[in-house]
């Protein structure tokens, strides 16, 4: 068992498999992105190592994000590799829903029983200019889809912006509740450098729990899936709507998770810059996980207490953009 310096257990694993995506969502990276080579990229076989290391340190939940991870080749290899070689009691994906009418069926067969959606607008004006390039209804096909397919269960994941999607607090959570999902909100995280200020542009979840309170009859949930959110029941539906409070209400104390960048990058917290380079050591030791084991166990003396995200100064907290080390 992965145990830090609070002695909080590390037994959760994120994984960016790429930082490229087919859409260039605004709060996540700029319009014109210029993505890593791909020879600096972490191998599917690579990926695919790494995890074993940590699921043999005790980790028993993996994330697979991005960028957007279902647009990385041959990922399918990588899934159904996961799910033969490892004893996860979780294998979960965050995708932006393009890619998953042709994949939802490779991802159940696989294992994955849980996935979660980005989902920011219903309107396809404010979605294509939240996400610039992104379809709608492609999106909304790939949900039918997934939905169809009978994932154990399926998660909405939505950035509320003043001025953009502010609005549509209501609408998403009807959207949730008429299809039997569970939706959470997350307060906007100040990575890389937006067109917006995000000062500005943020809302607190203190704001959408007060207007939730009087729209739909809730009671606090004692539900979780081991990650940040706090939950609460819709009254008469099977929908709970989750609240990632990384400003108003900071979650560090309970944090029981790490990251892995599509380089390599061990990052100890989405916060901070600190981070341990285990591509270097994959590389030089392609026959021999102890070195890679040994730097992992060493990096728990270096997680930070928490985090110090501020959007008072209008300064990204870190200068990578969230695509880079996965949400």
């Amino acid at each position: 068992m992965l145990v830090d310096q609070f002695n909080r257990k590390i037994n959760y694993l994120r994984v960016s498999v790429t930082d490229r995506c087919d859409f260039r969502c605004v709060y996540c990276m700029s319009e014109k992105m210029t993505f890593m080579a791909k020879s600096d990229l972490l191998s599917l076989e690579e990926i695919a190592r790494v995890i074993r290391i940590f699921n043999g340190l005790g980790v028993e939940k993996v994330r697979i994000t991005g960028g957007e991870p279902l647009v990385r080749k041959n990922i399918d290899w990588l899934f159904q590799t996961i799910n033969k070689e490892n004893n996860l009691k979780e294998l979960t994906l965050t995708t932006n829903g393009s890619q998953l009418k042709n994949k939802a069926s490779m991802l159940k067969k696989s294992g994955v029983e849980r996935i979660n959606i980005s989902l920011d607008s219903l309107n396809p004006d404010i979605f294509k200019r939240m996400t610039r390039i992104g379809r709608l209804n492609k999106v909304l096909e790939g949900i039918k889809h997934a939905k169809k397919i009978g994932f154990k269960k399926i998660k909405l994941n939505v950035v509320l912006m003043k001025n953009l999607n502010g609005f549509e607090v209501f609408n998403l959570v009807d959207f949730a509740i008429d299809s039997g999902f569970d939706i959470s909100f997350i307060e906007e995280m100040p990575l890389g450098g937006t067109q917006f200020n995000r000062s500005e542009t943020s809302v607190s979840n203190d704001d959408i729990l007060s207007s939730l309170q009087n729209h739909y009859q809730l009671s606090e949930s004692s539900f979780t899936t081991g990650g940040p959110a706090n939950y609460w029941q819709v009254k008469n539906s099977r929908t709970k709507i989750g609240l990632i409070s990384p400003h108003s209400h900071n979650f560090c104390g309970t944090c029981n998770r790490v990251r892995i960048s599509c380089k390599g990058e061990l990052f100890l917290c989405l916060g901070h810059e600190e981070k341990i380079e285990l591509l270097p050591l994959i590389k030089a030791n392609p026959y021999d996980d102890s070195p890679i084991i040994e730097a992992i166990i060493n990096s728990m003396k270096l997680k930070p207490e928490s985090h110090t995200f501020d959007l008072s100064d209008n300064q990204p907290a870190v200068i990578r953009f969230m695509s880079h080390t996965g949400g």
